[in-house]
């Protein structure tokens, strides 16, 4: 394939890693839903402090809990893993993978996103979301050798 073909619509590989990545980016996009979700539905009961409060150390109107903080930990570490997914996989593409290779990769970074977020919300104890943020973090590490691989070597 030469490098004219791989990256449009025609490359089975890149359609593959185009919808791969609309899923992981819309689950990104959902966690921005989920987070004013939870601050409304999380802290409903909080006390919300007034201008006339004597605490200087509390954010005023600003309530806070441990669930509203882990969604927005979550969709923190979303946006530190999938943008990275999205770069990677473009130049892998680029460097035109097999297809069953590609596919294994895609597949495995966006279901351990979802399990990721799943086990992240709902306070699955570990090892389970490091396991999964580790498969993650192991595909755009092995994405990024191909890359170096075939760029300078």
């Amino acid at each position: 394939m030469s490098a004219n073909d791989l990256l449009v619509l025609e490359n089975p590989v890149y359609r593959l890693f185009l919808g791969h990545c609309a899923l992981v980016l819309l689950k990104t996009c959902a966690m921005s839903l989920i987070t004013v979700a939870a601050f409304y539905m999380f802290d409903k009961n909080t006390k919300q402090k007034t201008k006339d409060d004597d605490s200087k150390d509390v954010k005023k109107n600003k309530p806070s809990t441990e669930n509203v903080d882990r969604v927005r930990r979550c969709h923190r570490n979303d946006l530190e893993n999938v943008i990275p997914f999205v770069l990677l996989g473009l130049l892998y593409v680029a460097t035109g993978p097999a297809y069953e290779t590609a596919r294994i990769h895609f597949r495995i970074f966006t279901i351990s996103r979802f399990f990721h977020t799943v086990f992240y919300i709902f306070a699955i104890p570990q090892p389970s979301r490091a396991m999964v943020f580790f498969a993650g973090l192991g595909i755009n590490i092995s994405m990024a050798y191909r890359i170096l691989t075939q760029a300078l070597f």
